[in-house]
């Protein structure tokens, strides 16, 4: 699925249309650039399924849980990871199986500790700013 982003305004619609797309599915992770828009797009899909609290991105404490009218969702930011053995350290596997949503920045640093299923969000700045969404069931 691509879905075009011109302005902060249609992500709202954009995260509605990935939830419902892949009601089914917990586990996504985010690629895209430093600043391309992940933990913005990630704050949109924790409106969509009612989270009340702020969200914020988790670079220094991994993860960060949110209660929402769904359940609990976790949020990880696995930049400062020096390796794998970190994410296990953590219990990463306690959140990825617990059956609540999941969305994952950065899970380039944890190749060989992701599930068999997943959706990849691939955000791609194009020009004057405006985003391009690549969203694929793994």
């Amino acid at each position: 699925m691509i879905i075009p982003v011109h302005s902060l305004s249609e992500l709202g619609s954009a995260a509605q249309k990935v939830i419902s797309t892949f009601a089914d599915e917990r586990i996504f992770l985010f690629y895209g650039h430093m600043g391309a828009g992940k933990t913005t797009f990630i704050n949109e899909l924790c409106l969509i399924l009612g989270v009340h609290d702020h969200t914020s991105s988790p670079t220094f404490s991994i993860v960060n849980e949110y209660y929402s009218d769904n359940g609990t969702l976790y949020h990880f930011d696995f930049y400062r990871l020096k390796n794998e053995s970190e994410a296990f350290d953590l219990g990463y596997e306690e959140y990825f199986y617990s059956g609540n949503y999941c969305f994952v920045e950065w899970s380039e640093k944890i190749p060989n500790l992701l599930p068999e299923s997943y959706v990849t969000v691939e955000i791609k700045v194009t020009d004057n700013q405006n985003r391009i969404l690549y969203i694929e069931k793994k």
